[in-house]
């Protein structure tokens, strides 16, 4: 079993839910990263999403993309980022997953990127533009440098094509909860707990449930987690408190930290 399963089959034996935090590597500066994936980490969170910051990011709404931009002005390339997560490893061993586009996968080169990736620390890689259809070389060079292959299932998704997906997924199994783009909601959709409802069936016995999009606050994490997820997916929460307080260092640092550790609480409810 990989790190990031077992991190997760872990804490739901242990009755708790798990929370996966997403920043954008390299907002505002590349330095800034590792102390705040660190503050999030001593807030509570159990898995961090890294992205890898690309000029079309589809998936993402407002916030995320203004992020990405800060990030590229900044000079983050996908190397610098693979650097990141080395140094963030030399401070905790929290699993790091990161998020890419498939573009600078193949412009590095598939075996070069599962390879660097695979040094660098990272425990997984998520690559939302990379249907599973043409997901077969990728999958069987990222298992063979132990790279957890993580795929979206969509609310569109049929039953059958969600069976396949759980097939080629390992870690877990992203949950995107609404139609749309990334970006905190206010409120949990109704559709999100049907999904969650629809998709348990399928995942139990082969990948944990993590569910994203639209979650930003604990009352939303302890939903999820009650209605049987084994982790919530935050990114969109983390990035504006990033956004707002990164001229006051240790400010911003502490804020991140009190947020993970109030949507982490709300994971061990039921």
């Amino acid at each position: 079993m990989s790190r990031i399963a077992e991190t997760l089959t872990d804490l739901r034996d242990k009755g708790q839910g798990g929370l996966i935090a997403y920043v954008t590597a390299g907002d505002p500066q590349p330095s800034y990263t590792p102390r705040i994936v660190e503050a999030i980490a001593r807030g509570g969170a159990d898995i961090i999403e890294l992205g890898i910051p690309f000029s079309d990011p589809i998936a993402d709404g407002p916030t995320i993309q203004a992020a990405t931009v800060r990030a590229l002005k900044a000079g983050t390339t996908p190397n610098k980022v693979l650097k990141i997560a080395e140094e963030i490893k030399q401070r905790t061993e929290i699993p790091i997953v990161i998020l890419t586009y498939y573009n600078p996968v193949f412009k590095m080169g598939l075996k070069k990127f599962c390879e660097s990736a695979y040094t660098s620390g990272i425990d997984g890689v998520i690559v939302p533009d990379l249907p599973i259809e043409e997901a077969g070389e990728y999958k069987k060079v990222a298992e063979a440098y132990e790279l957890d292959t993580i795929f979206l299932a969509a609310p569109s998704t049929s039953t059958a094509r969600l069976g396949k997906i759980v097939e080629y997924t390992s870690g877990f199994l992203y949950l995107v909860s609404v139609f749309g783009v990334t970006g905190a909601r206010e409120k949990l959709q109704d559709l999100t707990i049907e999904l969650i409802r629809k998709t348990l069936p399928i995942t139990e016995g082969k990948a944990p449930l993590a569910v994203g999009f639209g979650i930003s606050k604990p009352e939303h994490v302890e939903a999820v987690r009650r209605n049987g997820a084994d982790a919530a997916i935050v990114g969109s929460g983390f990035v504006k408190i990033i956004e707002r307080e990164h001229g006051n260092e240790d400010h911003m640092l502490e804020a991140l930290r009190e947020y993970a550790h109030a949507l982490k609480t709300a994971t061990l409810k039921k």
